[in-house]
């Protein structure tokens, strides 16, 4: 009887085991939602809805954008990570809030990397410097010495505490040896208004909403902070062409999964994103937006995660910034 019963448990097991590729190759069967942690609009939601067009034909099922704005991207982080691990509910993450909120954001309901499973990451954005026209500087050397020479002198706008542009300018004064003061807005759009009237003297942002002003001499590009020239801007150096190596500030956009999806529907997921992210018309969008079309797959994106987590963290601190 023991003998049949052992010979039983082993026929279960090898069935088991032989339904699952079975299962894995018919993921997915219904519809995936890419979750959203920003309103319509933004470089987020232009993000997932590029890939969600692609996804859609490699998937073989529609891929549905939903839009969860609130509390820095708190709430969308905490509603994928509580979703049920299944591969249909993905985040696509931020890094200006998906690395940096875990510092910021001490008391926060999830955990970049204990609450998801990577996937893919899908775009990078440059950053770039520019300055008020009429301040007395002409090139990145020039602004350092300037405000070497003026500590606190000059105002930098940002979007908000804790934005990109909040800590990637701390980023550039802690490397320079420098003290800027601080102007928050409600949104880049009253940032830039600032800045073109010389309210403010210098804002760190992507090159699309620079590009028109800088043609019409409206402000001065200083540096792109990346490791190459964009398109965009191809007669603006990188930091490190402009003497400041080191300096680096790449938004970037992946997806994750609720922690526990299946690793064949990770995989799966990744093949998918890996096609759409390297086709010529992804990458020409991504471009035409200021951004570059970059691939990761979850085990690159696992490391990468981690690394941005200490490095965003150790600004963060250094730089002592925290939400008001």
């Amino acid at each position: 009887m023991q003998a049949l019963r052992d010979c039983i448990a082993a026929l279960s097991l090898g069935v088991g085991m032989a339904v699952l590729p079975a299962h894995a190759a018919s993921y997915p069967e219904r519809a995936v939602t890419i979750v959203v942690p920003a309103a319509p609009g933004g470089g987020g939601d232009f993000t997932a809805r590029l890939l969600a067009d692609g996804l859609a034909k490699q998937l073989g099922q529609s891929v549905i954008v939903e839009n969860r704005a609130g509390a820095g991207g708190n709430i969308a982080a905490q509603y994928v990570a509580r979703t049920q691990p299944d591969g249909y509910t993905l985040l696509l993450a931020y890094s200006g809030t998906h690395v940096a909120n875990a510092t910021l954001y001490p008391d926060r309901q999830w955990d970049p990397v204990k609450s998801y499973a990577p996937v893919a990451l899908a775009i990078t954005a440059p950053h770039v410097i520019v300055i008020n026209k009429d301040l007395p500087v002409k090139d990145l050397k020039g602004l350092i010495e300037y405000a070497r020479q003026r500590p606190g002198e000059i105002d930098y706008a940002s979007s908000g505490y804790g934005t990109i542009q909040h800590i990637g300018t701390e980023l550039l004064a802690l490397r320079t040896g420098t003290r800027m003061t601080h102007v928050p807005y409600q949104g880049a759009g009253a940032a830039m208004a600032d800045l073109l009237s010389g309210q403010v003297d210098l804002l760190v942002t992507t090159p699309p909403a620079v590009v028109g002003h800088l043609r019409n001499n409206a402000l001065r590009a200083l540096a792109i902070a990346s490791k190459r020239r964009h398109p965009m801007l191809a007669d603006v150096p990188t930091t490190a062409e402009a003497g400041l190596p080191g300096v680096e500030l790449d938004a970037w956009f992946a997806l994750y999964a609720p922690a526990g999806t299946p690793r064949e529907s990770i995989d799966r997921l990744a093949q998918a994103t890996r096609t759409v992210v390297e086709s010529d018309d992804f990458r020409q969008r991504a471009e035409q937006a200021g951004t570059y079309a970059t691939f990761m797959g979850p085990d690159e994106l696992a490391a990468y995660t981690a690394s941005q987590l200490k490095f965003w963290a150790d600004v963060v601190q250094q730089a002592d910034i925290r939400k008001p």
